[in-house]
């Protein structure tokens, strides 16, 4: 891998202006091809095999009317006021919701008395000849155009239901800008120049434009989520930066170490360029593994975030050394001897902190440990549930809606249960349906059972229910549980409720073999970096570590309201049911990224000096600015979507940049040290049955690393008079 990239870095490097004119032709042809050929973001709220699939299906089949997608137009007078005093106004916006193209089956709702008890809100219903996910976003357009003049008479017209809360997208809050600039801010005292501080933040835009091109290219293939542009933005500005300067730093460091700029350059594409590729190749395997869940929307998620993590890497090892070869010395400081370097290697604090946790490594292991663990403990109360319409910002018209109508008609009305009856299978029939309609109307969780509608056939029943409880209230749940065991063989549930119920299950039920899953890829692939395998197995455990707590931050902040007030957590919210499972596909990958570039760099001191405790030192030593600079710019990057208004997202970025904390500072200052330290040689274990990867992960002969440079500086600084063994060629 040294050599393959050190070559895309060469190549690169001398033929600058067509690599740059390459990347400006690719974004040239994505970004207008994107908005020719865009296709819509959508979720796929389906749990393949579940019942609630199994009913949906059988509607679209032999009762395509009932399988359509609805929507509600919600009319709401103010305190005092009744909604009949409005009658013209409504009734006009009824007429031109009529006109609407794919809009059908709309009433008045005075006329069909779809009115609350205190006689201040009305509603209708839209229905669509279409399911709720193929529904056109420009008829949800056009619904909220039509009611819209409405609200000139002093009433509040809102348009919800679960087909608007489907299609709605995920909103930008436009702090992600000042992320940007926090982030240039951070690279500006980290490098020292302005010319070294741009270049990251230009791979990063250059990543996110190419990234989210793309995006919006797979969505015309496949269907993707709402979500997936903005994780997808959220990671590629993180990793986008983050890989660029990794390797810059190197190149500058090189570069200090005496050697030209060419040979700088080619070095650090030789090891740090390989460091990244291996970094985002596992941010791609642990979001492809999404896929294991078997759920649509995950799966393009997966996807989504990987094609960035690609650009990423790509960026990284051709756009970033055209660059660097026109910029020159712009992003050069002065050179500094080899001695000056060491010495100030060996007297920065993390140096003289990695010896002194090596030198007491058992109450620093312990302490560090049971830190993380007590952050980790509120996440074994987690509670997860899927997001509703009542999560999102109350500046949107479905959250609107959704509150308007759970004031006039209870909280149940917007979680509708559809109860679907096959006829031609044993169990109820038709004239069994009164009898099942009164039985579900029992249930204490049950709040009213509509009108039976079937088929033309006459094959196929639907029973519309309303629970009493929210769609998310765990006491749905337990009420579609009853049901489900209450009914005949033949009766199925379906409806948003129940489907995103079903997901909810099926993710608690894969993320076990998730989680393995990425374990087992991960180990492999640090196993083939550092030809060891006591530190994957380490490495894995210590991102277990950070991950947990993260998770326990996550949930006493969203689901206990701890300093809610910090983040713009105005109430207690369940964890929404795909966060742990992106969660961890997208931590356990950036939390590799620190590992491989420490321990990278500690496999280098310690090929070049045998001691496994000073390896240990001046790896931390040479890393420490950079890994922290870095982590810094990541922690303010995935910040700036805390504000965003899904709830998913803010989870998502406190929980990331919680877990870059942890992990730049816990983790990487005491835990490694600590066990390494431990460890000794036995860290790098390899069995005798491993042997092929010390031949196939051999460095090319003839180079010099500026770890055995700077060990021999250090060694010959130290004591003058001794001879220095040679280390240019390293196993």
């Amino acid at each position: 891998m040294n050599r393959l990239t050190r070559r895309i870095g060469d190549a690169s490097a001398r033929r600058p202006w067509v690599t740059i004119a390459a990347w400006l032709a690719a974004l040239a042809l994505v970004l207008p091809l994107a908005g020719l050929a865009a296709g819509p973001f959508v979720d796929d709220l389906v749990a393949p095999g579940s019942q609630s699939e199994e009913a949906m299906e059988l509607l679209e089949e032999r009762f395509p009317e009932a399988s359509g997608g609805t929507a509600v137009a919600v009319f709401a007078a103010p305190e005092g006021d009744r909604v009949e005093r409005h009658r013209p106004a409504i009734e006009a916006a009824v007429a031109r919701i009529d006109d609407v193209e794919g809009a059908a089956a709309v009433t008045d709702p005075l006329s069909a008395g779809t009115v609350s008890p205190d006689g201040r809100t009305a509603y209708t219903e839209v229905a669509f000849d279409v399911p709720p996910m193929e529904v056109d976003p420009e008829e949800i357009d056009a619904l909220n155009r039509a009611i819209a003049p409405v609200r000139d008479g002093g009433i509040a017209a809102e348009l919800g239901g679960d087909t608007v809360f489907i299609n709605a997208e995920t909103p930008t809050s436009g702090a992600e800008a000042a992320g940007l600039l926090a982030a240039l801010l951070v690279l500006v005292i980290a490098f020292g120049t302005v010319a070294a501080a741009l270049v990251p933040i230009a791979l990063a835009l250059v990543t996110v434009a190419a990234g989210l091109g793309s995006i919006t290219l797979l969505a015309h293939a496949m269907d993707v989520s709402t979500a997936a542009p903005t994780i997808g933005a959220m990671i590629g500005l993180g990793v986008g930066i983050d890989y660029a300067l990794f390797i810059v730093a190197r190149y500058r460091e090189n570069h200090a170490a005496g050697q030209e700029r060419s040979t700088a350059l080619s070095n650090a594409m030789g090891s740090s360029g390989a460091a990244v590729v291996f970094a985002g190749g596992t941010v791609v395997v642990a979001m492809t593994a999404l896929a294991l869940t078997g759920l649509g929307f995950l799966t393009s998620i997966g996807l989504a975030t990987s094609l960035v993590v690609v650009f990423a890497v790509a960026t990284a090892l051709t756009l970033l050394p055209a660059l660097l070869t026109l910029l020159g010395d712009r992003v050069l400081k002065a050179r500094r001897s080899r001695t000056r370097m060491v010495k100030r290697a060996e007297g920065t604090a993390w140096w003289r902190f990695a010896h002194r946790v090596s030198g007491r490594p058992w109450p620093y292991l312990l302490v560090a440990s049971a830190v993380l663990l007590a952050l980790a403990a509120p996440a074994l109360r987690m509670e997860t549930g899927f997001p509703d319409a009542g999560n999102d910002a109350a500046n949107t018209t479905h959250r609107r809606a959704y509150d308007l109508l759970a004031e006039g008609f209870g909280p149940g009305f917007n979680a509708p249960l559809l109860i679907v009856a096959d006829l031609r299978g044993s169990g109820v029939d038709a004239g069994g349906i009164p009898e099942l309609s009164r039985r579900l109307a029992d249930d204490p969780g049950i709040a009213s059972v509509g009108e039976p509608r079937f088929s033309a056939a006459k094959d196929t029943a639907v029973l519309p229910a309303l629970p009493t409880t929210a769609p998310a209230d765990p006491a749905t749940s337990r009420t579609l549980d009853r049901i489900r065991g209450a009914v005949p063989g033949n009766v199925a549930v379906s409806g948003l409720t129940a489907m995103t119920d079903d997901l909810t299950r099926q993710l608690s039920d894969t993320l076990p073999v998730f989680i393995a899953a990425i374990l087992v890829v991960s180990f492999v692939l640090l196993m083939l970096v550092f030809r060891s395998v006591v530190v994957p197995l380490k490495a894995a455990v210590m991102n277990l570590l950070s991950i947990g707590g993260a998770y326990g931050v996550v949930v006493a902040v969203f689901q206990w309201g701890w300093l809610g007030w910090l983040f713009g957590v105005d109430e207690t919210l369940l964890i929404a049911s795909p966060m742990p499972t992106i969660f961890f596909a997208v931590l356990f990958g950036l939390s590799m990224d620190y590992e491989v570039f420490l321990l990278s760099r500690i496999r280098e001191a310690y090929d070049a000096t045998g001691d496994a405790k000073e390896a240990v030192a001046r790896g931390m030593a040479v890393t420490g600015r950079v890994i922290t600079s870095a982590a810094l710019i990541m922690t303010v990057v995935f910040l700036s979507f805390v504000v965003n208004p899904s709830p998913l997202i803010k989870m998502m970025g406190l929980g990331l940049a919680t877990a870059v904390v942890l992990d730049a500072t816990i983790v990487r200052m005491v835990l490694v040290p600590a066990s390494m330290a431990l460890l000794g040689r036995a860290a790098w274990w390899l069995p005798r049955s491993g042997s092929w990867l010390h031949a196939s992960c051999r460095r090319p002969p003839g180079r010099t690393t500026v770890a055995a440079q700077s060990v021999d500086a250090y060694r010959q600084h130290r004591h003058p008079a001794e001879e220095v063994p040679g280390h240019g060629d390293q196993p």
